[in-house]
């Protein structure tokens, strides 16, 4: 175990609390005018998915546990799981679609993924920044529309609604950020 200032967690952080490991959820920073900056901490705890929300002083001192990053290849998914192979020793790991969340939207056969495993079992992954999918759907060009900040909705080809530009139709390939779902640039395929 590592002991690092709380002000120091970041997402995707597996913590050790009481025993027990919790991958960070989401990790901010609070400066009041008056009082102790603290650091607000939302985990799930990795054995049973129970959320926590903790608050820690900025200085004060959390446990983070060893955990080991590697690239892993998506295979594919079905009832037991998600399953990923590391491409050097073809060791294949499973994750529940609990585990993944919002991300498997975007997880596509054969992508190369950062995987963090702790004592032989994947608890949290780690996608590319960006990737390609098609528009399926998406509303017609309005005429006259032409502010470069107005978007318009569009359904992504795994299922996800994003907004786009007005330029942009359906069967355009695009590259969208797995962070936040939001459109990028189109794609240059």
């Amino acid at each position: 175990m590592v002991k690092i200032i709380a002000s120091s967690v970041r997402k995707g952080n597996v913590l050790e609390v009481e025993g027990k490991l919790y991958v960070v959820l989401t990790a901010q920073n609070f400066h009041p005018g008056k009082g102790t900056p603290v650091t607000q901490v939302d985990m799930r705890r990795i054995s049973d998915g129970v959320k926590v929300s903790e608050r820690y002083r900025t200085t004060e001192q959390v446990e983070r546990a060893f955990v080991e990053d590697r690239e892993h290849n998506f295979l594919y998914d079905d009832a037991d799981g998600f399953h990923f192979m590391n491409p050097e020793s073809y060791d294949q790991l499973t994750m529940s679609s609990e585990d993944i969340g919002d991300l498997k939207a975007y997880l596509q056969e054969g992508m190369t993924v950062i995987l963090s495993v702790h004592e032989g079992v994947a608890i949290a992954i780690d996608l590319p920044r960006h990737v390609t999918l098609e528009i399926t759907e998406t509303e017609p060009v309005v005429k006259g529309q032409t502010a470069s900040s107005s978007y318009k909705p569009a359904i992504l080809s795994n299922g996800v609604r994003t907004l786009v530009p007005p330029h942009i139709t359906a069967g355009t390939r695009v590259v969208i950020a797995t962070e936040d779902g939001s459109y990028v640039e189109r794609a240059k395929d």
